[in-house]
């Protein structure tokens, strides 16, 4: 009877996948919190193949009955990155730095236009919030040369890219009492 139920609540969630259409074979989705490109949709199961090569086949029930990201769905996406720079450093500098690393690379697309701002104060830096759009298709390496160009930018200008660290204190008393 348990499996019969299983096996009908597949049916119906593979009805609802079909019908919505929320991915199609190719996109890269997260479902059932699992992540990977679409390879087969069927009646009961939908197979993805994962960025390090598995096939994982996962039963509609648990598709269609958990949150669905599809991150190729769209085509354009913006990148999103944080960036820390020193508390002695210039922000006004660094981010100007940024955004013409940002503007004057071929990929990332003038409208929306990037945001590049101070984020927060961050334990051991002052974080800058880096948002450019990219056509969906572009998004990996797009983000790993600015990733890399930001940080040869700021090597150019020395602006420092601070590492988390920790300032300890010693105290001497004069007295033989220990120190707590």
């Amino acid at each position: 009877g348990f499996a019969f139920q299983d096996m009908l609540g597949n049916l119906a969630a593979g009805f609802m996948v079909a019908l919505t259409k929320p991915f199609k074979v190719g996109d890269y989705v997260d479902a059932a919190g699992i992540s990977g490109s679409i390879q087969h949709v069927g009646v009961s199961s939908t197979t993805l193949l994962t960025i390090d090569n598995k096939k994982v086949i996962i039963p509609n029930s648990k598709v269609w009955g958990d949150a669905i990201t599809n991150y190729t769905a769209m085509s354009t996406r913006m990148i999103d990155f944080t960036v820390g720079i020193g508390y002695t450093d210039n922000i006004g500098k660094a981010i100007k730095i940024v955004l013409d690393v940002v503007k004057d690379h071929k990929n990332v697309l003038s409208d929306p236009a990037p945001l590049v701002a101070t984020d927060e104060l961050g334990d051991s830096s002052v974080n800058l919030i880096i948002r450019p759009w990219v056509n969906t298709s572009d998004y990996w390496p797009v983000k790993r040369e600015l990733i890399k160009q930001i940080k040869e930018a700021f090597d150019d200008a020395e602006i420092s890219i601070p590492y988390p660290q920790t300032d300890v204190h010693l105290y001497k008393q004069n007295n033989d009492s220990a120190i707590i």
